[in-house]
């Protein structure tokens, strides 16, 4: 478990963190989301003790990270492997090598039958068994980034942090790659942690999610909680705009969950035998659950009612305009 208690940090007079708290579980995949400058990648480094902070405590498996104690800081960075945007691979090195780096840094053998046995077992399970003495000018940058990951997990972590790791891929290789990272934490167990300005990325693999806005934690749950019926700087941060609404009755919005079974728009039309227009709507894909959201307009004196229906049928909704 990873515990974050009231985390503050300063460069000079700018403050970055401002009382960041978040409890990662075991074995979760954990998004952390914000526009640049949130504080996201601060918070992460703080979290694996390559930056210090100012205030609050952080905690690794009831571990305090502290650079105050680097032989015990050096114990806790063993336990979490790291990956990059920029791949950081040495050019100098064929893929086995750059695989085998963090052995070398621990006085480990990175020729014997086990190492060469683990290594390899990383790179099949990374698909990249058949480049294993390519050199990084020769690979692809998703292939690149599948070399990162088998190198973040050589000394067996049992935390991945991620710091942008799919933000210099186009589309289909960060579905790959993300694709990897689920695989990852199913078979092997890890706790992954994965810091990100792509929607896209929280949506597909994690399961929670913190939003973080100049410092500090606006909102924090499931990422269909948060991007289906968001908070208004959310909305801001996706950018998303309802469009054109009609001027004249009720525009009301409303969200769908995994809680919601039922054909509630016919089964309303029916049962109030009222009409109503479809505004717009939108479905999103989340860890292959589809949820969505849905604005229709009614007329004023429908309003009363219609709302009455969705709260009995467990309907979140909004009136937009309000």
């Amino acid at each position: 478990m990873i515990e974050l208690n009231n985390v503050r940090k300063k460069f000079g007079d700018l403050e970055v963190l401002k009382g960041v708290s978040i409890t990662i579980q075991d074995h979760e995949i954990y998004g952390i989301i914000g526009q640049s400058g949130a504080g996201k990648s601060t918070l992460l480094r703080c979290i694996n003790g390559l930056e210090s902070y100012d205030g609050g405590e952080i905690r690794v498996n009831g571990e305090t990270v502290s650079q105050k104690d680097p032989k015990k800081l050096r114990l806790l960075q063993k336990n979490m492997g790291m990956i990059f945007q920029n791949f950081n691979l040495l050019n100098r090195l064929d893929v086995y090598d750059n695989v085998a780096l963090p052995m070398k840094f621990w006085g480990m053998k990175t020729k014997t039958p086990e190492a060469k046995e683990k290594i390899h077992s990383l790179l099949k399970l990374v698909g990249l068994e058949d480049k294993i003495h390519a050199r990084p000018s020769e690979l692809s940058g998703g292939q690149k980034q599948r070399v990162a990951i088998a190198r973040a997990l050589v000394l067996d972590p049992g935390i991945l942090l991620c710091d942008e790791a799919t933000s210099a891929l186009d589309p289909a290789i960060t579905r790959e790659i993300l694709t990897l990272l689920q695989k990852i934490n199913d078979e092997l167990g890890i706790t992954i942690i994965v810091v990100t300005h792509q929607m896209e990325v929280v949506k597909q693999i994690c399961q929670r999610v913190s939003f973080l806005k100049d410092g500090t934690v606006l909102a924090e749950g499931k990422p269909e909680e948060l991007f289906i019926h968001p908070i208004k700087e959310v909305k801001a941060f996706l950018q998303e705009e309802s469009g054109m609404l009609p001027e004249r009755g009720v525009n009301i919005q409303l969200f769908f969950t995994d809680r919601s079974k039922d054909p509630v728009i016919t089964m309303m039309a029916r049962e109030l035998n009222i009409d109503f227009s479809i505004v717009w709507g939108k479905l999103e894909d989340f860890r292959s659950n589809v949820y969505g959201s849905l604005v229709i307009n009614i007329r004023d004196d429908d309003q009363e009612d219609v709302l009455a229906y969705l709260d009995r049928k467990h309907v979140a909704w909004e009136v937009l305009g309000e």
